[in-house]
């Protein structure tokens, strides 16, 4: 019994000449290799939600688009509920991950939040965003959302 000493993964074909390792299946992503396992080969080890990168406060004019961000681990891949205040947010055309809130109003000011969950745990991560209305070089929007203001910087300064 001589032991081949290429073993890397290749089946000993029997009888069949070394084939040269390029792999002509793989080079279309099968499902399997759509998403790479971050965790070696094997069965991974199921995971609660962790929160890599957390949401972080923000300041937006009236009108603007803005894109709260998380980075979310987990295993099974956790579910995400985003909330503003204490409403659930519909989360339709929303990329996992992210929320967009386009078209700001001093209406989505506030508290969000974004909760991960699987079944063996739930990880939150929440942030404040100020709307400021920047229109006329005023500073009524800042009176107004300066209970906001104490939490951030503002980016919006002149």
């Amino acid at each position: 019994g001589s032991c081949p000493k290429n073993t890397s993964g290749q089946k000993s074909s029997t009888g069949a000449p070394p084939s040269p390792i390029i792999p002509p299946k793989r080079s279309k992503a099968s499902p399997e290799q759509a998403v790479p396992e971050p965790r070696g080969p094997g069965y991974p080890t199921p995971t609660p939600p962790v929160f890599v990168r957390k949401m972080r406060n923000a300041a937006v004019g009236t009108g603007c688009d803005i894109r709260l961000k998380v980075t979310v681990v987990g295993d099974p891949q956790p579910s995400l509920y985003w909330y503003h205040n204490d409403d659930l947010l519909n989360m339709e055309n929303q990329e996992y991950g992210g929320l967009w809130i386009r078209d700001c109003k001093p209406s989505d000011a506030g508290l969000y939040t974004c909760i991960a969950n699987n079944h063996l745990g739930e990880a939150r991560s929440s942030a404040v965003l100020a709307v400021l209305d920047l229109g006329e070089g005023n500073i009524t929007g800042e009176v107004v959302y300066s209970r906001f203001i104490s939490f951030m910087f503002c980016k919006f300064q002149v």
